[in-house]
């Protein structure tokens, strides 16, 4: 599911390249700043997301930031489809349940006009180039980023 929730924040702008090796991700809600660094060659990534930090996988924010600096060249109907979606409040509803959280966001999508084949096609797509790029967690620099107050 990471890969969707990738794809939407750069559909919705929430990915910044600050340099070469570095960049930011804000959250769906706006509240957090995840802090993204890449090694030159993409292959270790950091991440202060909850799940690259603590879970030791790559969340969205390290797959979206990888998408961004050009690995892979996403369809730009596939970005607009999965953008403005309230990720957060989606996954606090289904309590976790990424599945059906990813039904929701998919039946929006399809409510839109979007055509839910390409939306998966496009997924499986990232997951075949992020299983060929194979990139590690890099060191733990931030601990996990935490909500903004307003």
């Amino acid at each position: 599911m990471k890969v969707y929730e990738a794809l939407g924040a750069l559909g919705d702008g929430r990915v910044v390249l600050i340099d070469e090796r570095r960049a930011t991700v804000k959250s769906s809600e706006g509240d957090r700043l995840y802090d993204v660094e890449c090694s030159p060659d993409w292959r270790e990534i950091s991440s202060n997301d909850n799940a690259s930090y603590w879970q030791g996988y790559l969340g969205y924010p390290a797959t979206a930031v990888l998408i961004a600096r050009g690995f892979y060249h996403p369809r730009e109907d596939v970005l607009r489809a999965l953008s403005e979606v309230p990720w957060k409040e989606l996954n606090r509803r289904f309590r976790n349940d990424y599945e059906r959280t990813l039904a929701e966001v998919m039946a929006r999508a399809e409510q839109r006009g979007f055509d839910l084949g390409a939306i998966c096609d496009e997924v499986e797509a990232v997951l075949d180039a992020l299983r060929v790029l194979a990139p590690m967690r890099g060191v733990r620099r931030k601990r996990p980023a935490v909500p903004r107050q307003p």
